[in-house]
């Protein structure tokens, strides 16, 4: 641990020549120093300046009633629990005024000397680096021991802070722990103040969840009411329709209110629906009436681009119909469906008829990129930031989709790490590169896709609940080719055209594949094609069987591989034939004990 003597001489040397040895800091208290720089903080000040009236604060706390009612018995316990008479509780909104503070009088009375008091703002922008407003900023919890803070204001004291998320990830404020000592980092007071948002947000997750079984059972009266209704949490999470509203909105619940858009449907609240023990509104019963009608094929054709057979399925009209109107939106969009059906051509779909078209369409297979890599390919370096790195950097795909669109494929294999700071991305709109010291704004939307179940990911651990409500925000169902064969000869026909190929397909086999389950879905419809194409040409025998062109992609199909599987087995296929098929070179080649190379073979079935 760096001593407060050497932490200071940083701290002088900075304000005074701009010059930071970014060794001796944390990087979140280097970002926080050179931000406060930036937006012209005083250095040599840092007392509380923007403080609310007594109205304005009485009205605050009116807007957060619940976020105090739950954390005031928590500060209590937190407060009694501590022996130091040094330490005090604080609770913070979202937006950084103080709403309660808890501890010993002789420490809330030294505190007030620097207007740390309910009612003022602590925010960077205003009081300088300090936990509360760094964890506003970045989202994270963080210990900030005297001469960490910014401003000299604050260099008596340390804090340790940590945010209080709602069950979404949507932030609901800040709880800080204040310690009139600034001369040792109270290790304790950061693990207790975690375990104490921590609490925080178990209670609030439990009350909105007796607030949805609230609002849909105010809301079950209007189930067959004539017009479409809706309810809505407090946070805007449609969680209930009415009949008539399923069959003119068929999104799957729960998505985004601000997802519908305006210029469709017009909103009109019919009652709040109140919480009666504190009068807090839980949601919103909510009437719709369309401003245009859901419309035909044809005029959806006319109205949204899309590169891809439209057809005749019911199911697949309703997916460009809600492709359609999240598109006029910025919401984040998730695509799910078996492998195969088309969730990138969607998605450019979405990102072609946004008013983002004419930015770029970012696509990444993050099953494909391999973990050591995928940090510095999604978020980018600077020059110079690890051994082998290019030396003017690299800005990565975040900031490549900038103006756009970044479309992340297979989004369940990112590993937390990175979840985390893809959360960020989602949250601040910025992006950190590796080895950078100051964070980059970006302007992206999000759409991700996924074979698998995410809430089942979240379920095993394998994904953040946080992120999971980021970009779970309008989910769409692309449905298997199965469910779409009454359009085969649409799809042959467009590949076709794709591959100028004027072969005819025997009736025989066109049967065959009305009845053929295509679990590869359009990739094995376009697999079994090429194959004709390249055996036959343009003259497929009219006695053609259906075997010979389905048996070696049904009985013999081959094993599905993740997108990192199918990399690492690539990799052997190609070593092989670099190898003229001799394993020991080949091993060589790849840097891996041969043992090892003949255990990869058996695992990927290659022996």
């Amino acid at each position: 641990m760096i001593n407060e003597a050497v932490k200071r001489n940083v701290w002088q040397r900075f304000v005074r020549e701009g010059v930071l040895d970014a060794a001796r800091l944390q990087k979140r208290i280097e970002e926080s120093w050179y931000m406060c720089q930036k937006k012209g903080v005083n250095p040599y000040d840092g007392k509380g300046r923007a403080i609310l009236t007594p109205e304005q604060l009485q009205n605050r706390l009116e807007k957060n009633v619940r976020l105090t009612s739950i954390a005031a018995p928590i500060m209590d316990k937190v407060v009694a629990s501590i022996h130091q008479a040094n330490t005090m509780v604080l609770l913070i909104d979202k937006e950084g005024y103080i709403l309660a503070a808890r501890g010993p009088d002789p420490t809330l009375k030294r505190a007030s000397e620097i207007n740390f008091v309910e009612g003022s703002k602590w925010t960077e922008e205003v009081v300088g680096t300090n936990a509360v407003g760094t964890t506003l900023r970045t989202g994270e919890a963080i210990t900030v021991v005297g001469t960490e803070h910014y401003s000299v204001a604050s260099q008596h004291f340390s804090c340790s802070a940590a945010p209080i998320h709602a069950s979404d990830g949507s932030l609901l404020g800040v709880l800080d722990m204040t310690s009139a000592l600034a001369d040792s980092r109270h290790e304790h007071m950061l693990a207790a103040v975690c375990a104490a948002a921590y609490a925080i947000e178990q209670q609030w997750a439990a009350m909105e969840k007796m607030d949805e079984q609230s609002l849909i059972l105010s809301a079950s009266f209007y189930r067959q009411h004539s017009a479409p209704m809706a309810t809505a949490t407090a946070s805007g999470s449609v969680i209930w329709m009415n009949d008539v509203m399923k069959e003119q909105c068929p999104v799957t619940i729960p998505f985004s209110l601000s997802a519908l858009s305006k210029s469709t449907w017009k909103q009109e609240v019919m009652r709040d629906i109140l919480d009666e023990s504190s009068a807090y509104r839980v949601g919103r019963l909510i009437q719709f009436s369309p401003v245009k009608r859901a419309p035909s094929v044809s005029g959806l054709i006319n109205t949204f681009r899309y590169s891809g057979v439209v057809g005749t399925s019911e199911s697949f009209q309703q997916v460009l119909w809600q492709a359609e109107r999240v598109a006029k939106t910025n919401a984040a969009v998730h695509i799910y469906g078996e492998t195969g059906t088309g969730k990138e051509i969607l998605a450019r779909a979405i990102h072609e008829n946004s008013h983002r078209q004419n930015g770029p369409f970012i696509a990444v297979n993050c099953g494909a990129i391999s973990a050591s890599l995928m940090e510095s390919e999604l978020f980018g370096y600077e020059g110079g930031a690890f051994t082998g790195a290019n030396r003017n950097g690299y800005q990565g795909k975040i900031r490549d989709a900038d103006g756009g669109t970044l479309f992340l494929d297979e989004i369940g294999d990112i590993p937390e790490q990175m979840q985390i700071s893809l959360l960020r991305v989602l949250q601040e709109q910025e992006v950190m590169p590796v080895g950078a010291s100051k964070p980059i704004p970006v302007n992206i939307r999000i759409i991700t896709a996924t074979h698998r179940h995410l809430m089942e990911l979240v379920n095993a651990r394998k994904m953040r609940e946080d992120l999971f409500y980021r970009i779970y925000v309008f989910p769409i169902q692309l449905p298997p080719l199965r469910e779409r064969l009454g359009d085969m000869d649409r799809f042959i026909a467009d590949y076709k055209k794709r591959t100028s190929w004027n072969g005819i397909l025997p009736d025989s086999i066109l049967q065959a594949f009305q009845h053929h389950p295509f679990p590869g879905n359009f990739r094995e419809l376009f697999n079994v094609l090429d194959r004709i194409r390249i055996l036959y040409g343009d003259h497929v025998p009219a006695d053609l069987s259906a075997a010979d062109c389905l048996l070696s992609f049904t009985q013999e199909k081959e094993k599905q591989w993740t997108g990192r599987q199918e990399m690492e087995r690539n990799e052997l296929i190609q070593a092989l034939k670099d190898a003229k098929g001799h394993a020991p070179t080949a091993a060589k080649q790849l840097g891996i004990p041969r043992s090892t190379f003949y255990r990869k073979l058996k695992q990927y079935e290659m022996n």
